[in-house]
């Protein structure tokens, strides 16, 4: 009996031990296919890191902007598997095509964009250099507009006529690099609630606004001339800015200006707030489904206790399959409501309430700021978990575009 119950724990032992070499062995192999996919998407779509070599004033201003993180982010990583374990998430590359293009080249590879992201540290690059300057041309016949890519010829394109001889790769002047075009594929995608037969989109009517008419193209906000070096060591010149600012950066401060007036009569006071936008594109841009404007007025009376406070809030309300309210595009089956500002719209708002008592003035205060991100307790939860600064992250964080305040004397 005990050498069979012997033989038996022998048998048990060599099994499980097998299934660790097995599993070991899979692991492996997968790290070992990986690993080669990775080399493959990269000998196509080269690192930024290669690219910082000799282009280093670029490759330091695009590391602080947005578009470098655009796979990295905890807010993109909980999104991502909230959208994978939706109904809506057999397409795993679909998060991608804007996140990072170059999987339009490689969908059979879409597993290890999503496997990077989650990773919190991907080695593959979301947006960086090769995803926009290997665009050769963009299908404005489809919809969203689709990306050409040219990665068998080694050639860079670019908005310069006097590029630099190099031998890292050619270079071709491009028209297109001084078009909005360039930014369609990725800056006009929208779910598909949002086609209401209305011309509705993320940017809105943009190219009908008045910057467009009078010449002004995407670029000419998100990637301001500058004098700089392109490559290292050539001569001084108008170059691009690669910062990409836009809701992060003080370029938000020009997106919009806030005109109040305050009319006290008697027991009854009426401020009047004028939202200007000054952007020719929606504000907000519809994506993600989270993105709203908040205009906040407060009233503070005697002792600066606030007496009266209201807010206005401008975005898109979507509502999913159940008619429940979601801030997931994914979810989006219906628009349950439209406030968002309109290229260069004027909105007036009016805000009334009793006049503040015991006091000789009071003050008035109106903010118009981006608000922070929302969605369900557990979406935000994720994003606390997983970001470095917790709840201190940033995209917690209303961000101003707007202010205004003065102080209003009551007449008794």
């Amino acid at each position: 009996m005990k050498n069979r119950r012997g033989l038996l724990q022998g048998v048990v032992i060599g099994l499980l031990l097998l299934a660790v070499a097995v599993t070991s062995y899979g692991v492996q192999q997968g790290l070992a296919q990986d690993a080669k996919a990775q080399a493959t998407i990269e000998k196509a779509f080269p690192s930024s890191s290669k690219c910082k070599r000799c282009h280093e004033r670029v490759f330091e201003e695009w590391e602080t902007s947005p578009l470098s993180r655009s796979i990295h982010t905890p807010t993109f990583r909980a999104a991502l598997d909230a959208y994978l374990t939706s109904s809506a998430g057999k397409d795993k590359a679909l998060c991608f095509r804007c996140h990072a293009p170059h999987v339009r080249e490689f969908a059979d590879q879409a597993q290890l964009f999503v496997t990077q992201a989650q990773s919190g540290e991907p080695s593959l690059d979301g947006v960086a250099c090769v995803q926009c300057h290997l665009i050769k041309q963009v299908d404005r016949t489809k919809q969203p507009p689709e990306p050409k890519y040219d990665i068998g010829s080694k050639t860079m394109y670019g908005p310069y006529k006097d590029f630099a001889q190099n031998l890292a790769h050619q270079s071709m002047e491009l028209g297109l690099f001084h078009k909005s075009d360039l930014c369609l594929n990725c800056h006009q995608v929208v779910p598909a609630a949002a086609d209401l037969g209305k011309g509705n989109d993320l940017l809105g009517n943009w190219d009908q606004s008045k910057a467009v008419k009078s010449g002004k193209e995407c670029q000419t906000c998100h990637m301001p001339e500058q004098v700089g070096e392109s490559a290292n060591g050539e001569a001084k010149r108008k170059v691009a800015n690669h910062t990409f600012p836009g809701r992060i950066g003080q370029l938000r401060q020009e997106a919009a200006k806030l005109e109040v007036s305050t009319k006290v009569d008697g027991e009854k006071t009426t401020v009047t707030v004028a939202v200007q936008s000054l952007v020719p594109h929606n504000l907000p841009t519809t994506h993600p489904g989270w993105a709203s404007v908040v205009l906040e007025l407060e009233i503070k009376g005697k002792n600066l206790k606030t007496v009266f406070n209201d807010k206005r809030v401008y975005g898109r309300t979507y509502a999913d399959a159940k008619g429940q309210k979601t801030v997931f595009d994914f979810e989006a089956v219906k628009v349950l409501e439209e406030t968002v500002l309109k290229p260069e719209e004027k909105r007036v708002e009016t805000f009334t309430f009793t006049t503040p008592k015991d006091t000789k003035t009071f003050d008035v205060e109106a903010v118009l700021s981006y608000a922070p991100v929302t969605g369900p307790a557990a979406f935000l939860q994720r994003i606390e978990a997983e970001s470095s600064k917790g709840a201190q992250d940033p995209v917690f964080q209303s961000i101003p575009i707007a202010k205004f305040s003065e102080n209003v004397p009551i007449a008794r």
